[in-house]
């Protein structure tokens, strides 16, 4: 099972996470997160410090604040699993249970497809997501070395830079403040990798289990022969409605521990889109900034895109349980059986939202921010 789950292991060993931690350890990885969590707002004063003395220079100031946003959401992401680390335990044991539950009863071995296929769909966005955003981490970090390198090698001057635009309160372009300042940045930036990957991840790896388990709901309702012995009918029945009810309670739960980071990442990657496509826009003469600009672009939109895509296929299957009882055998079921089916009806014609306030997690959303992105560029290439 450990392999079915792999990506939800993954995630939970980015923040040093083991299931059978004791209560010291617990304590002591308490304050891991919360040295985690300063270190990470520690970064807030150099890049605001950049943009203050480069407030008139407009390119360097977009440029710094795609950062800084960045680090303003993972804040968010690790303030939000810091608050809620119980809820994301007992989620994860949850759908373990789920999942020996099934393995146990004959009938309910057909849960075990859907699982396992959901986890490698799972496994796979959750790798390519932490790719793109290592990539992202490991260009910028390697921007300055590679510039350095060049310059060395055609022998010309080169002023030393760091990977983020910094600005500390110390002379941070001479050794040693240089050296210290880069191996600052660069182990802010693997933090916030690691904390936006993991973060990320679970709530990836929890919307498509979900979306799993609703799908064998409906597959459990279609397929059955309601014309069987009275008792195993109201029995199994029984399970059906538990089951429902389980799945919406859970999808309660996901709701309610992203709801911080839902509307984070709404506001900010919406902020963030404007900067960047600035950047994009004003580089494009510039092969090296394109790409880090673009591949930045990419990374923060597929973060959104991670979000949007779990909202709504939560948001589809949810309702589609309504539609399996429809093109089952509802009319061979007793009265009280069709009483029971009719609540199933009920519940599930009421959208299970992933949302914060007036964010809708959905891929009408993210297709709508999509649009803002191309008519961005269209106005700024206009003014320029």
């Amino acid at each position: 099972m450990g392999r079915l789950f792999q990506l939800q292991e993954y995630c939970l060993r980015a923040m040093a996470h083991r299931d059978d931690m004791d209560g010291t350890e617990g304590r002591a990885l308490s304050l891991q997160h919360i040295s985690s969590l300063i270190f990470v707002i520690s970064a807030q004063y150099p890049l605001i410090s950049y943009v203050a003395y480069n407030r008139n220079d407009m390119e360097k100031v977009t440029a710094c604040l795609s950062v800084v946003f960045t680090n303003m959401l993972t804040v968010i992401k690790i303030s939000t699993f810091l608050a809620n680390r119980k809820d994301f335990w007992e989620m994860i044991r949850r759908f373990r249970k789920m999942h020996e539950h099934s393995s146990h009863i004959p009938r309910y071995r057909e849960r075990l497809d859907y699982v396992a296929e959901a986890n490698k769909l799972a496994s796979f966005l959750g790798r390519a997501y932490c790719l793109s955003c290592g990539l992202t981490g490991l260009y910028f970090m390697l921007g300055p070395i590679v510039k350095i390198g060049a310059c060395r090698w055609h022998g010309t001057t080169y002023d030393k830079e760091l990977p983020m635009p910094m600005k500390f309160p110390f002379n941070d372009l001479e050794s040693p403040g240089y050296e210290v300042c880069f191996l600052y940045t660069v182990l802010v930036t693997v933090v916030v990798v690691a904390y936006a990957s993991a973060v990320d991840g679970l709530f990836i790896s929890f919307a498509i289990n979900l979306r799993a388990h609703f799908q064998t709901l409906q597959s459990q309702i279609e397929n059955w022969e309601f014309p069987s012995s009275k008792p195993d009918t109201q029995i199994r029945l029984k399970s059906i409605v538990e089951y429902h009810v389980l799945l919406l309670s859970l999808s309660r739960k996901l709701r309610s521990m992203y709801t911080p980071t839902v509307m984070g990442q709404f506001v900010i990657t919406s902020l963030q889109v404007g900067v960047i496509i600035y950047q994009l826009v004003t580089n494009m003469d510039s092969v090296m900034d394109l790409l880090l600009y673009a591949s930045f672009f990419g990374s923060i939109m597929l973060q959104l895109f991670i979000y949007c895509y779990g909202g709504e296929i939560i948001k589809a299957e949810s309702l589609q349980v309504d539609t399996a009882v429809r093109l089952s055998n509802w009319h061979l079921a007793s009265p009280k059986s069709r009483t029971s089916l009719s609540l199933i009806i009920l519940q599930s014609q009421k959208e299970v939202l992933i949302r914060a306030g007036f964010f809708v997690a959905s891929l009408a959303n993210f297709v709508g921010i999509c649009r803002t992105a191309l008519s961005l560029i269209t106005l700024i290439k206009s003014i320029e």
